[in-house]
């Protein structure tokens, strides 16, 4: 899975140019680019984000006021075009520190290192995150919420796509879809929820998660558009 990667520079020039280097990266995704503090706020608010690109120097509000104000904190990978903040910078547990001008070899240096800490973290003991118990089979399962891959209407039951199995629950869609967080989670057909964090690419007809390509409902295109912060 890609991270999803979040560029804040109030030089639209220097924003630009990491935007452009996120986006020529396999292994990166990004959700958005912004000039200030309060924009990067509302969207680390309702997105999830991975990595965050973050110049120090900014009107109003500065990175390290924006990081102040945060709660939870992406990993950080500041970039800066002055050493002096570099310091402080690693007070903040920062990934790396970049300096102005940034080249590619420097900038693919400090992703790999964001890469070696995710594939660390995937190797070790598997965290508990959000779940939810379902009844398949006259068994009762736990399944992860982030590993839902997306959920089809059966007949009378729904079945759930994981990203190791299947289950076969009876339920309504409607009932289902209320147990899973919406901010995560989309409903984009009559026959399908998809989680919005699997979806690889889409079009005006489908979303493609894997091999698999979800139909979309007329106008959904629009919805999952903004739910994955891109530009229609």
């Amino acid at each position: 899975m890609k991270l999803n990667c979040v560029v804040v520079d109030d030089s639209t020039i220097q924003r630009i140019t990491i935007a452009k280097l996120v986006k020529e990266h396999p292994e990166l995704n990004l959700v958005g680019d912004f000039s200030n503090a309060t924009e990067t706020r509302a969207c680390l608010a309702n997105k999830k984000v991975d990595l965050l690109f973050l110049d120090i120097e900014m009107p109003v509000q500065s990175g390290f006021d924006l990081l102040d104000g945060l709660k939870n904190r992406p990993q950080i990978i500041f970039v800066s075009s002055k050493s002096d903040y570099a310091l402080r910078a690693f007070d903040y547990a920062a990934l790396d520190y970049l300096q102005k001008p940034v080249t590619k070899d420097r900038f693919n240096k400090a992703i790999q290192k964001a890469l070696d800490i995710r594939r660390i973290a995937k190797d070790g003991p598997e965290e508990e995150g959000e779940f939810i118990f379902v009844k398949s089979n006259l068994k009762n399962f736990k399944v992860y919420i982030d590993k839902i891959k997306w959920v089809e209407a059966f007949g009378d039951y729904i079945k759930i796509i994981t990203e190791d199995e299947s289950h076969l629950v009876l339920s309504t869609m409607k009932s289902f879809e209320a147990e899973l967080p919406a901010n995560k989670f989309l409903r984009v057909h009559k026959s399908y929820i998809i989680n919005i964090e699997k979806v690889e690419r889409f079009n005006s007809k489908a979303a493609e998660i894997g091999a698999a390509k979800i139909p979309l409902s007329r106008n959904k295109k629009e919805d999952l558009a903004i739910a994955l912060g891109k530009d229609q």
